[in-house]
C-alpha cells in the first residue's frame, strides 16, 4: 500500500479548452466497432452503423388529404357561386374520407363543406379545384430507394415513425461504448448491503458510482460498477488493469485523483500508460485525472459529487459522443441578471450553479452554494453561469449568459423568493406543482433583511421575513415602512412559529434559557447577521445585559434553520437558535423562547398575477395548512390574512 505520508501534486494544470483538445486528440480515432441489428422500434437512442434506405413509399397510393368528394379537375373548371356545376356522384364525384385510395380516373378533393347535396345521385359546386389539389400524393412523404437516414444519424423517437412507414422494421446500429465505474476510498459505504444502514463518523454512502452510471446512460453507454475499492495502489492497478485488457472502452475511477497523500489514481495510471491531464483550472472539477492505458482512456475522478459532474460534462461526456460519431450534446442559453457580485478567482474557469426567475422584464440569477460536495447546488438548479479563467467576477445587475439546465417554460413559471427560511416554504413549492398548470418556488435564504432588499432592487417576487421592531414590538411593518418606501408591497400572514433553543435528544447539558449560552462548556452556533432570528438572538441578548463576545460560537454562522439543527445533531455544537418544526425534523429538543410572526412580503406589480394568485390559493388551502400544522411548532389560525 502507498505511504501515506508521500504526497501526491498535480503534474500540470492545463485551461479547460486545452485539457478537452488533449483528451479528444489523444482518442480521436477510438471508437465503438462493429454492428448488430436491432428492431427499429428498440432503436432509439442507439447510432445507425449503415445508411437506412426506404423500402416502400408513403403513403403507398394517392390519397385524400381530407373528407370531401374526389373528382377529376378538369370537370369541375368553371364552375362558380353564380354558374354552379352539378355532377353525378358515381361517375364524376366519390365520396371519401381521410386518408382513402382515390378512385380511379380521379385526381382532386373538393371538401365536404363546399358540396351541396342535391339528391342521392347529383352534388353541386361552386368552385373549381385544380389538378392534386387536396390530395396526399403517392411517395408524397417517402419515396422507396430514398435515403432516410445517414450512417452515424441517432434514433430518436420521431425516427421509428419514419422507419416504419417507410416499410424498415430493423436496422442495424453500433454498439453502445462499454464503461467500467470504480468508486475508491476505504471509507465508502455500499447502501445495496444495507438499505437501512446509517454511516457512521467517517464514513460516506458511496452515491457517485450510480450518478456518473447514469450519465454514461444519457451518453448511450453502458455502465458496469465495480464494488467500491479501498486505498490500496495494488488492488485499484489490478481492476483497471483487467478492465482495460477486457471488453470495456472507457474507466472511470471516483475519488483519488486529487492532490494529496492517499490520492492513487496518478500512480495507478503511471504504471500502466500514461497520464495525459492532471488538474484543470475550472472549479468545481479541478482534480480530474485524464491518462490512457493500452490505447483506453482511464478517468480519475473527483470525490466531491459536484466535481465530478462537471469533469464529466467537459471531458468524458465530448469523448463518449466522438466514440459514438455523435456530436456532444448543446444546452440552451439566456440572458440573466446575477442578484449578487459573483466573486472568482483569475486563472479558473467556475461553474456557477443558479436559480433563474423572471421578475418583469428581467430573468434574475441567484448563486447556490459553491461548494463541490453539496450535490443540490445542481440538483436545484436551473441554469450554470460560466465565469471565465481571464475575468475576476461579474457584477450583480449586470447581463451575463447562463446555460439552462431545465426548459425555459420552467424559468418563466417560477415564482422568486429571497429572505428567511421557513420549513413551509418547502410546503408551499410542493403544494404549488399540484396543479394542473403548475408553478415552479425558487427560494434563497439570505435573511429577512436580505429579502427586503432583493425587493427593493427588483430582484424577486416576494420575500419571506419575521422582522420584530424592538421599539414597537411589531413584525415587519415597520421595517417596510423605513426600508421598501416608494415600492408598493402587499403582506400576506403566512404563519405564527415557534423560535427557541435547539439542543441535542435528552439535551444532556442542562440548557433552559439564553443565560446558559455564555456557560464555558456550552458551544453554539448562530444564524448570519440580518436575518431576523438574528435579530431576535441580538435583541433578548441585549434586554439579559449578556456580551455577544462571551458566547462560544456566537460568530459561527449558518444560513438556515435545518442548517443550525445539522450542527446540532451532528454535534459541531451544542445549542443553536432556530424553529421548533426544524428541531422535529431531526428527532432533537425543542426549548421555547417566543412565538413569532412569518409573513411573506409581496411586490404589489406581481400581486394579481397568476403565480401569486396560485400561491395565495395554496396558502389558503386545507391542505397545505395541515401539512404545515404537522411540522410542529406552528400556529395556522391566521394563515393567508392580508396585513398590507
Amino acid at each position: 500500500m502507498q505511504s501515506e505520508t508521500k504526497r501526491n501534486v498535480y503534474l500540470e494544470m492545463m485551461p479547460l479548452e486545452k485539457a478537452r483538445q488533449v483528451v479528444m486528440e489523444a482518442f480521436a480515432r477510438l471508437k465503438v466497432a462493429g454492428s448488430r441489428e436491432k428492431e427499429s422500434v428498440d432503436a432509439v437512442g442507439r447510432v445507425l452503423a449503415e445508411p437506412v434506405v426506404a423500402r416502400l413509399s408513403s403513403p403507398g397510393f394517392h390519397a385524400a388529404a381530407m373528407d370531401g368528394i374526389a373528382v377529376k379537375a378538369a370537370d369541375t373548371f368553371g364552375a362558380r357561386e353564380t354558374r354552379p356545376r352539378d355532377l353525378e356522384v358515381g361517375r364524376q364525384a366519390f365520396f371519401v374520407n381521410t386518408g382513402q385510395v382515390l378512385p380511379e380516373g380521379s385526381d382532386a378533393v373538393i371538401m365536404i363543406e363546399h358540396v351541396q347535396q342535391v339528391d342521392r345521385s347529383t352534388v353541386r359546386i361552386e368552385a373549381p379545384v385544380f389538378p392534386w389539389q387536396n390530395v396526399r400524393k403517392m411517395g408524397e412523404d417517402i419515396v422507396a430507394t430514398e435515403l432516410l437516414f445517414t450512417r452515424n444519424h441517432r434514433v430518436t423517437p420521431y425516427c421509428v415513425g419514419a422507419l416504419l412507414a417507410a416499410g424498415v422494421f430493423r436496422v442495424k446500429v453500433r454498439p453502445r461504448p462499454r464503461v467500467l465505474i470504480v468508486p475508491t476510498g476505504s471509507e465508502l459505504v455500499d447502501w445495496r448491503d444495507d438499505p437501512d444502514c446509517r454511516p457512521g463518523p467517517g464514513q460516506v454512502l458511496e452515491s457517485n458510482s450510480w450518478m456518473l452510471g447514469k450519465l454514461v446512460e444519457a451518453m448511450g453507454g453502458i455502465f458496469r460498477r465495480h464494488d467500491p475499492v479501498g486505498d490500496d495502489v495494488e488492488k485499484i492497478k489490478a481492476v483497471v488493469r483487467q478492465a482495460v485488457e477486457g471488453d470495456f472502452d472507457l474507466v472511470m475511477t471516483i475519488g483519488g485523483s486529487s492532490a494529496g497523500s492517499r490520492d492513487f489514481t496518478r500512480p495507478v495510471v503511471e504504471a500502466l500508460g500514461k497520464v495525459l491531464v492532471h488538474g484543470v483550472t475550472m472549479m468545481p472539477g479541478k482534480p480530474v485525472l485524464a491518462g490512457q492505458v493500452s490505447g483506453k482512456p482511464v478517468f480519475g475522478m473527483p470525490g466531491y459529487p459536484v466535481s465530478a459532474i462537471i469533469a464529466f460534462e467537459q471531458l468524458v461526456q465530448p469523448l463518449l459522443a466522438s466514440m459514438q460519431y455523435l456530436e456532444p450534446p448543446g444546452r440552451g442559453t439566456l440572458e440573466v441578471f446575477p442578484t449578487r457580485k459573483i466573486p472568482s478567482k483569475l486563472g479558473v474557469e467556475e461553474f456557477v450553479r443558479v436559480k433563474l426567475g423572471r421578475v418583469a422584464e428581467k430573468v434574475v440569477a441567484t448563486p447556490l452554494p459553491r461548494a463541490a460536495g453539496c450535490i443540490t447546488s445542481i440538483t436545484e438548479a436551473d441554469g450554470i453561469i460560466r465565469i471565465g479563467h481571464n475575468s475576476e467576477g461579474v457584477e450583480a445587475g449586470k447581463p451575463v449568459t447562463a446555460e439552462l439546465l431545465r426548459p425555459e417554460d420552467a424559468v418563466e413559471r417560477t415564482l422568486v423568493v429571497v429572505g428567511s427560511h421557513d420549513n413551509t416554504l418547502d410546503v408551499l413549492a410542493d403544494e404549488l406543482r399540484r396543479g394542473s398548470r403548475p408553478f415552479n418556488l425558487s427560494s434563497s435564504h439570505v435573511g429577512s433583511m436580505g429579502g427586503l432588499m432583493a425587493l427593493k432592487r427588483g430582484a424577486c417576487h416576494l420575500a419571506g421575513s419575521h422582522l420584530l421592531d424592538t421599539e414597537t414590538g411589531r413584525y415587519n411593518l415597520p421595517y417596510i415602512e423605513r426600508f421598501l418606501a416608494g415600492r408598493p408591497v402587499r403582506v400576506v400572514h403566512l404563519v405564527m412559529r415557534d423560535q427557541g433553543l435547539i439542543v441535542p435528544a435528552g439535551n444532556p447539558k442542562g440548557i433552559s434559557g439564553i443565560r446558559d449560552l455564555v456557560r464555558p462548556d456550552v458551544r453554539f452556533v448562530n444564524r448570519q447577521a440580518g436575518s431576523g432570528t438574528r435579530i431576535l438572538l441580538d435583541y433578548r441578548l441585549g434586554q439579559l445585559g449578556i456580551d455577544p463576545e462571551k458566547i462560544d460560537g456566537y460568530g459561527n454562522e449558518e444560513f438556515t434553520h435545518m442548517a443550525v439543527a445539522a450542527a446540532v445533531v451532528s454535534r459541531a455544537a451544542d445549542v443553536g437558535l432556530g424553529i421548533c418544526a426544524a428541531a422535529r425534523a431531526l428527532e432533537l429538543d425543542f426549548i421555547p423562547v417566543v412565538t413569532e410572526q412569518y409573513d411573506l412580503v409581496i411586490d404589489a406589480r406581481f400581486f394579481d398575477t397568476p403565480p401569486v394568485q396560485a400561491l395565495l390559493e395554496v396558502i389558503g388551502s386545507e391542505s397545505f395548512r395541515s401539512r404545515v400544522r404537522a411540522l410542529g411548532g406552528y400556529d395556522t389560525s391566521e394563515t393567508g390574512k392580508i396585513i398590507l
